[in-house]
């Protein structure tokens, strides 16, 4: 255990800070969301941990029951325990709703039918889980959103998506998986 970790272990931001528990995102929660890399609310494998960690390798995924009106889905990942004021957004996709789900790997720039925007710290694509040492077990969540119209293409960044969707979600799905160092 590292002393930033050991200093920082009861520090979290809380699922309750998300921008994602606004009340524009509530929907039913029918989508199902599943991995064959974990189960929900069990460990991930270290192959999808963040870089210098494991090999940044999204893993597996799939989903099942987006409505018939569904114009994209949206797939977002979050840390909820990253000791920050409000949980990390790791990585923001829009996925065309003929796709029902991703192979290992598969959640990248230039990837077909999948268009991966700027999440929180800058970069596109898949960024795997990196905790601090020694801060604990961190809880990584994949939403699936299935929403009513397209997202323009003018939008680049999660938080003018975040915006776009605002009161056009039509569902939602989740699967958490953990990590820790």
């Amino acid at each position: 255990m590292t002393p930033l970790g050991r200093l920082l272990r009861g520090v979290r931001a809380g699922a309750h800070r998300s921008p994602l528990a606004h009340r524009a995102f509530d929907a039913p929660a029918s989508i199902s969301v599943s991995s064959t890399a974990f189960t929900d609310g069990g460990g991930m494998p270290t192959s999808s941990a963040g870089q210098g960690v494991g090999d940044n390798v999204s893993p597996p995924l799939r989903w099942t029951a987006l409505p018939p009106r569904t114009r994209q889905a949206v797939l977002i990942i979050d840390d909820v325990d990253v000791p920050l004021p409000r949980p990390l957004l790791h990585t923001v996709a829009v996925i065309e709703p003929t796709l029902d789900g991703l192979d290992a790997g598969g959640l990248r720039p230039g990837a077909p039918g999948i268009r991966c925007l700027r999440a929180d710290l800058g970069h596109r694509g898949y960024a795997g889980p990196r905790p601090i040492p020694g801060h604990g077990p961190h809880h990584y969540r994949f939403h699936v959103f299935a929403i009513e119209h397209a997202v323009p293409d003018h939008i680049t960044t999660a938080k003018a998506l975040l915006a776009a969707m605002r009161g056009h979600v039509l569902a939602r799905g989740v699967l958490t998986g953990t990590y820790e160092r």
